[in-house]
């Protein structure tokens, strides 16, 4: 069963063509202000891992990766989910210093996705990964670098609206962030659900981050599902938007201030995951083999989709959707890439 929504009223923008020039335009713009506002020098990245090494992301630790056998290796290989591991363990193989940091054009399948507005099973994204020192290791640090990042979209998207007049009718994205954590955020809403608690707090201030994801809250669930083993769940978050376009909460970025080995221990025990201490990523990791880092990834066609007012992510991005998906963006003439 489609489960997409048509905002009453809706018609795209841009034209097809506009809309494919905009991608272009927003990709390169942000990528440039990103590097210049956090200090990030491009790498390569790889679009499979092999499984035995530990370092594909398990996301909620529920999905199912892709994967399938390589011939001369007899090894199992798996299509990332992310590169939140991937990109530390790069940060140590290149010798990246304090202050300095990686991104990279990482694309992802997601298998288990649950297609909607926002979700596909095709993902990209920018990975980006920063050493830090000890001492960073602070919510304080973290919220200067999320106001980086959110100073870059908010630039990138004045830029596409001199160029494109026509995305000047919506109201434009708010540079002042409400930071949260989701304990505060479930006393404030104690009888709505996680999601509703989002649409709830960025329908009134427009912009937040929400902060400390992962761990129980005193409800007894946590507010959303993390993996033990990438970000600390006492220095992370998500920046969140509201979409007027879908009035709704919208997520652009999951980051945070990444496990050190006391958080690590303390997390994989906390989530049942204590057969990963023999991982090579991970038992580097807890012998304090690996450097101090934060960092996220951005969707780039979730980004696209903000910034151009899009209705449906199949608008910035060409993937494989439902029949009836498909059937209802054509009755309602969304194109569908």
């Amino acid at each position: 069963m489609s489960k997409v929504i048509i905002p009453e009223g809706y018609t795209p923008v841009l034209n097809l063509y506009d809309t494919q020039k905009a991608i272009g335009l927003t990709k390169r713009l942000f990528e440039d202000m990103l590097c210049g506002a956090l200090n990030l020098r491009r790498v390569s990245a790889p679009l499979f891992l092999e499984a035995s090494t530990g370092l594909n992301d398990d996301l909620n630790g529920v999905e199912r990766p892709v994967s399938f056998e390589i011939k001369d290796t007899g090894t199992e290989a798996q299509v990332v989910h992310s590169l939140a591991k991937w990109k530390r363990q790069a940060l140590s193989d290149y010798g990246f210093e304090p202050g300095t940091g990686l991104y990279t054009d990482m694309n992802a399948i997601r298998r288990d996705e649950e297609l909607d507005n926002l979700h596909s099973i095709y993902v990209d994204q920018w990975d980006w990964e920063k050493v830090i020192t000890k001492g960073e290791r602070t919510p304080e640090y973290l919220c200067r670098t999320v106001r980086s990042i959110i100073h870059a979209i908010c630039e990138t998207e004045k830029t596409l609206r001199a160029i494109f007049p026509q995305l000047s009718g919506r109201k434009p994205l708010s540079e002042e962030i409400t930071f949260i954590t989701t304990q505060a955020l479930e006393d404030r809403y104690p009888d709505l659900t996680p999601k509703e608690r989002e649409n709830a707090i960025t329908k009134e201030v427009g912009t937040v981050f929400l902060m400390q994801i992962g761990g129980k809250l005193r409800s007894g669930k946590p507010h959303d599902g993390r993996a033990p083993d990438y970000d600390d769940w006492a220095l992370n978050g998500d920046i969140l938007f509201w979409n007027e376009t879908l009035s709704q909460s919208f997520e652009v970025s999951s980051m945070g201030i990444r496990v050190s080995p006391e958080s690590l221990d303390r997390q994989l025990t906390l989530a049942g995951c204590d057969d990963r201490r023999s991982l090579p990523f991970h038992k580097a990791l807890l012998e304090g083999k690996l450097p101090y880092t934060i960092g996220g990834g951005i969707g780039q066609s979730r980004l696209c989709m903000l910034l151009l007012g899009s209705a449906h992510i199949g608008e910035v991005q060409s993937s494989v959707w439902d029949k009836e998906t498909k059937e209802k963006c054509r009755e309602a003439g969304i194109p569908i890439l």
